[in-house]
């Protein structure tokens, strides 16, 4: 198990904890784990720009697109020596 310290905790802040630990019946630090837990249980996951750009515009519905014949084989950039 790791251990994780905070430093330059404001003290406002660290009341706030208190209270809202003690509101939960928990410690301090339990309340902190759970904080932490939520908060990385609602985190995104990591995806992919292809994934985020599909699920952006899904509502839009299918759509089908004409897509031109190519006229010759894709080619290799010329790249300056």
């Amino acid at each position: 198990m790791a251990t994780l310290t905070i430093r330059d905790l404001d003290e406002e802040l660290r009341a706030q904890l208190r209270v809202q630990a003690a509101r939960h019946g928990r410690s301090m630090e339990a309340e902190v784990r759970a904080i932490l837990r939520e908060a990385l249980a609602k985190a995104p996951s990591v995806e992919r720009l292809g994934s985020r750009v599909h699920q952006r515009f899904a509502a839009v519905g299918d759509i089908e697109l004409e897509l031109p014949e190519r006229g010759e084989a894709p080619r290799a950039p010329e790249l300056p020596v």
